[in-house]
């Protein structure tokens, strides 16, 4: 995923946690109330803090954006971060056009006119993050320290950062007229959100 240069220290710090993660599992609610969580290929952070996906117009996802949580996690480095905010559904041609990627073509294979093909903003509110000692090694020796101490000793740093963004979303969902379903297309009862595009 790339990340633009934030405009304060907080997002700076999520933007710094989250840059080598490709990834990140959203959860939403479902029409029950049930939470339901999903991979989603992060495309960019922007510099609002924002983070981008493609997704698919025909899938219900946007429907269930009033609420999300998005989660990355990178085992290697030892960092993970669970963010709380919002979402919409963004048409944006331009944007679509300047993070469009060829590892999309399988979903969208008219490119990025395809007419299912939607941004998905992400706006945080909320980020806990959980970032330990690089080295495994050291993260080893910590867990030893501890157990010997009787508590934590040098597993890391945890914090929750909070009113993380002021940009107000567009709540709406697209018109009708935007979402025309595919009757050609053999996934179009039931296509994925999720793009695993690597940009």
């Amino acid at each position: 995923m790339k990340t633009e240069p934030q405009r304060n220290a907080d997002l700076a710090l999520i933007a710094g946690l989250i840059g080598g993660s490709s990834v990140g599992m959203l959860t939403t609610t479902n029409d029950e109330g049930a939470l339901v969580s999903q991979p989603m290929a992060a495309l960019q952070m922007d510099a609002d803090g924002a983070i981008w996906f493609f997704t698919d117009l025909r899938s219900e996802l946007g429907e269930h954006l009033r609420s999300v949580n998005l989660a990355f996690s990178h085992e290697g480095r030892a960092t993970y971060v669970s963010m709380s905010g919002r979402g919409e559904v963004s048409m944006d041609r331009d944007r679509i056009q300047q993070f469009w990627t060829a590892f999309a073509t399988p979903w969208f294979p008219d490119g990025p006119e395809s007419r299912h093909l939607a941004l998905l903003k992400f706006v945080p509110n909320t980020a806990s993050y959980w970032d330990a000692p690089n080295s495994r090694m050291v993260r080893l020796l910590a867990v030893a320290a501890s157990a010997l101490v009787g508590k934590p000793v040098g597993l890391g740093e945890h914090d929750t950062l909070s009113n993380l963004s002021s940009v107000v979303l567009d709540t709406r969902l697209p018109e009708a007229d935007d979402i025309r379903p595919d009757t050609t297309s053999p996934s179009a009862a039931s296509p994925p959100a999720y793009v695993p595009v690597h940009a």
